[in-house]
């Protein structure tokens, strides 16, 4: 190859990478305008001003105007922040090491067995007294799930298929099944309070956030990230295939023990504290594979910007469809979720 071809490859490289990176600054950019609107947003409308004003000096604030900013809406509009980064990075890892596109939490029943445990640390009423009452349901949730991916790996294992993308598909869709059964039998024994309880944790809901658990959700993401990037040459390298990634020396097996470990932390923590969101893990993927493509240096923070900014926009609408009343942010992340999936579905295959 000439010196001039080399250069131009060069150029060509550099400009891709540059375009990459304001992609990236630009959904930091839209997150942090989504961050601002979910503030302002509420029964009590607060003009930006205002919210502005409560952020850069509390205590200049009205007291009624510091109670409902930092006390309500900061930790639920920062949990939405979370939650979407955990489960957008989380369906992403799935997505390259099961060498699926439509794979999330939801693929290895990670969902479903976080919503068991709580279930029956809601209607069996204990309390784990190491965590305290405010914490059981929650721990009881993160358990549960990661109880389930430890199950599918071994299931998988003990037939002599190496824990790979098909046969952990196939057992996470099983263990969907057992674990939804077992979820309405629960509900079955469950009495009318308990099984209101429930439902309402099947809705998933921003409404119990504190700023504890913002802390514990924050600590875990930033101990997954970086723990995700430092692998990212190889994950770029799985989407070529298996052959290839073994052929440049990944050993693809420790690799997804590894991802479906850490996708199970993230998942886990995230959905122990508000419950059932679906989409954001196939939403975020998907946004960030059309718009930056599938160098996984730039794909990975995509898919946890592109989740935590379409949670947040959820919340946004979710205090915003109803004057007055805050819907479960589940159901919207359901209602928008699939208009905008299928959408970006579309805009994958017009793509040349």
């Amino acid at each position: 190859m000439s010196v001039a071809a080399t250069s131009a490859l060069g150029r060509a490289y550099a400009r891709r990478t540059r375009g990459r990176t304001l992609t990236l600054i630009g959904l930091a950019a839209a997150l942090a305008g989504s961050l601002l609107l979910d503030l302002a947003t509420g029964a009590s409308d607060m003009p930006l001003g205002t919210v502005l004003a409560g952020l850069w000096d509390p205590a200049a604030a009205e007291v009624g105007v510091r109670v409902i900013l930092w006390d309500v809406r900061l930790p639920q509009a920062l949990m939405a922040v979370l939650v979407g980064a955990a489960l957008g990075l989380a369906g992403a890892e799935m997505q390259t090491v099961l060498a699926n596109p439509l794979a999330s939490p939801f693929t290895l029943g990670i969902s479903n067995a976080a919503t068991l445990g709580a279930a029956i640390a809601i209607v069996a009423g204990f309390h784990i007294p190491v965590v305290g009452p405010e914490w059981t349901v929650a721990v009881t949730a993160f358990a549960f799930a990661m109880a389930a991916t430890v199950v599918v790996q071994a299931l998988a294992r003990t037939q002599g298929l190496d824990g790979g993308g098909e046969s952990l598909i196939l057992f996470g869709i099983a263990m969907v099944f057992v674990l939804n059964a077992l979820l309405w039998l629960v509900q079955f024994l469950a009495s009318a309070d308990a099984l209101q309880q429930i439902v309402f944790w099947t809705m998933g809901s921003l409404g119990r956030s504190t700023w504890s658990t913002v802390g514990l959700l924050a600590a875990v993401v930033a101990l997954c990230f970086p723990w995700a990037m430092r692998h990212v040459w190889a994950m770029t390298a799985l989407r070529a295939g298996e052959e290839h990634a073994r052929a440049l020396g990944i050993a693809v097996g420790r690799m997804r023990v590894l991802v479906l470990l850490r996708v199970s932390l993230l998942a886990g923590v995230a959905l122990s504290f508000v419950g059932t969101i679906s989409f954001i893990g196939l939403v975020g993927p998907h946004i960030a594979r059309l718009a930056l493509g599938e160098d996984h240096r730039f794909y990975l923070p995509g898919a946890a910007l592109g989740g935590a900014l379409v949670l947040s926009l959820s919340s946004v609408v979710s205090k915003s469809l109803v004057p007055g009343l805050v819907l479960p942010v589940g159901i919207v992340t359901a209602l928008v979720g699939i208009p905008a999936f299928v959408a970006l579905i579309l805009l994958q295959r017009r793509r040349p």
